[in-house]
């Protein structure tokens, strides 16, 4: 039984020498792998291509090239008689049938500014886009790595029950002993199974929820193994107020957050440039029939000339005005939502990491007094002067302080995570 405490106690040590080591290197490729192989991080980036091909044809000012072709019917025939040589006859002044193919092309010689308000908001879109893939890349990091460390969390309380069972086991083989030499009773060998059941039971729902967290792992990230045994995670954490700091510089949730005002002033700008005058240079050439004196005969035309207009009114600019303009509003006032969000998050993760950083400090005499129980409760049992009932109790004893260690390391570990995500440090 010496060996199952040394076991133990081993377990708790490795609690204490990973709670503050840096984030290790198979994190970070497992992360940086999972951009490569999740989808959504490819859909996010696919959006900065076509951002940028909207830039492109936001500053695209070609003319504009059409070939048209119209033909018309007219009736009643347009005709004048006059005497033609001393001959009267009708003269007719249009076709019937009319016709005109031609080749017309335009070319904007002045917006006043609609260009540049469409490029403007085009690079609006870029940003975002750009912003966008850092936000899916840091909510990716921070699944995977809660799944990492839930892999961890599982793998190491198997651990600790694969050790209470050894622990188990050996002591109902002492109780087996003891009552086949008259020195115990049925009672005490079927009491310790049933615990050793109990156990078995725990650890397989351990066994299952390890398989889940690596089923989630292989979805995220193609990947299915793992081979750091610690919560290696460790990150400069500072005071509320710097911590709000750095995430209002940094955070991919208040860069979205401002790029989605900067979208929404520049489609601002977009509408208002509807009601500015613009200046076209068009032409065209073409042929077309109805040229007197002979107006059946297609004849080859051409024209040229520049176009001003000037809106005067127009209600439903105006109305698109008041729409782009509460949007803006709207946008910085989710924005001030924001604000108030992530303090009250920054605050929750500061007094998760300090409250579990305080519990793990305090579990380690908690540790090694349940470890003396079991020491004194096997050698009273071994020497005939203990109960079957202290071993088991002081075996779960042990085992609760063991996991509860356990699961403060581990949230610990959680609580930096989520303190990284919100303040948006890249630890990948």
């Amino acid at each position: 039984m010496k060996k199952h405490l040394i076991t133990f106690t081993l377990l708790y040590a490795s609690v204490i020498a990973n709670a503050q080591t840096p984030v290790n290197s198979e994190l970070k490729n497992i992360i940086n792998q999972s951009f490569t192989y999740y989808p959504k991080v490819q859909e996010a980036q696919n959006q900065i291509d076509i951002a940028q091909k909207r830039i492109d044809a936001a500053k695209t000012n070609l003319p504009t090239v059409d070939l048209n072709g119209s033909y018309e019917y007219l009736q009643p025939k347009i005709t004048l008689p006059l005497e033609v040589n001393g001959q009267k006859q009708n003269f007719q002044f249009a076709p019937v049938h009319n016709f005109n193919a031609n080749v017309g092309a335009q070319y904007m010689l002045l917006d006043f500014g609609r260009l540049k308000a469409n490029v403007d908001k085009s690079k609006a879109d870029l940003k975002y886009a750009a912003d966008n893939v850092s936000n899916v890349q840091t909510q990716l990091a921070s699944q995977v790595a809660n799944i990492y460390y839930n892999i961890i969390y599982f793998r190491k309380a198997i651990a600790v029950e694969d050790s209470v069972l050894n622990y188990l086991n050996a002591n109902k083989s002492i109780a087996e002993n003891k009552l086949k030499n008259g020195d115990a009773i049925k009672l005490d060998v079927l009491n310790l199974q049933s615990q050793v059941d109990n156990e078995i039971n725990l650890r397989e729902d351990l066994l299952n929820n390890l398989q889940k967290q690596i089923t989630l792992l292989q979805y995220t990230t193609g990947n299915t193994n793992i081979a750091s045994n610690g919560f290696n995670f460790d990150l400069p954490v500072q005071t509320p107020q710097d911590a709000f700091a750095t995430a209002s510089a940094s955070a991919p949730d208040f860069l979205l957050a401002q790029d989605k005002i900067e979208q929404a002033k520049a489609d601002l700008k977009v509408v208002r440039q509807t009601d500015k005058p613009s200046i076209t240079l068009n032409g065209s050439a073409g042929v077309k029939n109805g040229y007197v004196p002979n107006v059946n005969e297609g004849r080859f035309n051409y024209a040229g000339g520049v176009s001003l207009k000037v809106p005067l009114f127009d209600a439903k600019t105006k109305k698109q005005i008041a729409v782009a303009e509460a949007q803006v509003k709207q946008n910085q006032l989710a924005q001030e939502s924001l604000n108030n969000e992530y303090q009250q998050n920054i605050q929750q993760a500061l007094t998760d990491i300090q409250t579990n950083a305080e519990k793990l400090k305090n579990m380690k005499s908690q540790i090694e007094n349940a470890e003396a129980a079991v020491q004194i409760a096997s050698s009273r049992y071994l020497n005939g002067i203990g109960l079957n009932t202290d071993i088991t109790d002081a075996a779960v004893n042990l085992q609760r302080a063991l996991l509860t260690g356990l699961r403060y390391e581990y949230q610990l570990a959680l609580a930096k995570v989520e303190y990284a995500r919100v303040t948006g440090y890249k630890y990948w």
